[in-house]
């Protein structure tokens, strides 16, 4: 069953991830894309962090549990544990590298912008 993700947990998850760089979101789809620098590489789905899974990300966490963030879609890395700020930023650093530029034009929602 499906349950959207409140606006705490999101926020909760850009504050731990705050040192990667220029976290931003903005709602896809009923809950909530998140982004680096602008690369889209995460997402909060029934208040769970599912970020994208890449070949650098593996080699980082290769025991790391899968799951698709929404019926459907490919799966992604589960996050579970998010008190370790460091981690994260470093999973999320290897993960931007790894991932597109995004495209010109595209602008995410600021953090804490309005609708």
């Amino acid at each position: 069953m499906h349950t959207a993700s409140t606006s705490e947990f999101v926020e909760f998850v850009v504050e731990q991830l705050g040192d990667a760089g220029d976290i931003t979101y903005r709602k896809i789809f009923g809950e909530y894309g998140i982004y680096c620098n602008g690369v889209f590489f995460a997402c909060v789905c029934d208040n769970q962090f599912f970020v994208k899974i890449t070949e650098p990300g593996k080699a980082f966490m290769p025991d790391c549990e899968t799951a698709p963030p929404y019926g459907g879609a490919r799966p992604y890395f589960l996050m579970t544990e998010l008190d370790d700020r460091e981690f994260l930023k470093e999973l999320t650093r290897i993960t931007c590298a790894a991932l597109p530029a995004p495209k010109p034009g595209k602008k995410s929602r600021k953090t804490g912008d309005s609708a």
